[in-house]
């Protein structure tokens, strides 16, 4: 394959061009099995190519844990040659996230049915504004106390981090609710007009309300957030459906 800009050979598709400093791929699908990755790169919506990442899972601990981390470097390692501008995944939830965090790129799930095919329809939307705050700076409003304590707290920040959040307010803490579940658990509740969304955190019979502005223009847009909120959340083990 040859670059788009300069013509100049590259290596694999979709790689960028060290001749003339160049991407040659928008985005990479991942499509993550246990034992198995397919890259596919994406220009726009024309499909350049794919890669195929295999490994032998091991079993047990530490081997296991070892294993898995490899095999998601070896598949991290593939997308930086690429340096797209987003990176859509769906599959296995370990491996997702193990690659996820070896990546510094803005980081989507899409449907497991058919993924590229649900990234290419989806580039044909507008594209949101990302903001680069840190985490931590996104975070304020007059309620400081989040249920939960430090997990919580990680929860906000995981919130926080996504490219398509501009703050999260935490609300006041209802106490008197029901539940018997033990465990944080969080979700992001329905868009509303203005692209904004609601977290909600439980703790046992306390609830948070917490208010998450995106950059997201209206309800449509802010509803890909919100489905993107949702399964950060469930790859991090505190989603609810």
């Amino acid at each position: 394959m040859r670059c788009r800009a300069c013509h100049s050979e590259i290596d694999k598709p979709g790689d960028y061009c060290l001749v003339c400093r160049s991407p040659n791929a928008d985005g990479v699908v991942c499509e993550i099995a246990r034992d198995r990755v397919a890259l596919t790169m994406l220009h726009e919506d024309e499909i350049l190519g794919e890669t195929i990442i295999t490994t032998v899972p091991e079993s047990g601990d530490p081997a296991e844990v070892v294993e898995r981390r490899n095999f998601a470097g070896r598949v991290a390692d593939e997308i930086r040659r690429k340096r797209p501008e987003a990176v859509y995944a769906a599959g296995d939830r370990e491996v997702l996230r193990e690659v996820r965090a070896q990546l510094h790129y803005d980081f989507y799930r899409v449907s497991d049915d058919d993924p590229v095919e649900a990234v290419r329809s989806r580039l044909g939307e507008p594209a949101l504004a990302t903001v680069e705050t840190p985490p931590k700076e996104k975070i304020g409003g007059s309620h400081s106390t989040l249920i939960g304590g430090r997990t919580g707290m990680k929860v906000i920040h995981h919130v926080a981090g996504h490219p398509h959040v501009k703050k999260v307010i935490p609300g006041p803490i209802d106490a008197g609710g029901s539940g018997s579940r033990s465990g944080l658990r969080a979700k992001a509740t329905r868009a509303g007009r203005n692209g904004n969304v609601r977290l909600l955190l439980r703790d046992g019979s306390s609830v948070q309300e917490n208010r998450v502005v995106t950059t997201a223009p209206d309800r449509e847009t802010g509803e890909r957030v919100r489905a993107d909120l949702n399964d950060l959340l469930e790859e991090e083990g505190y989603g609810v459906s």
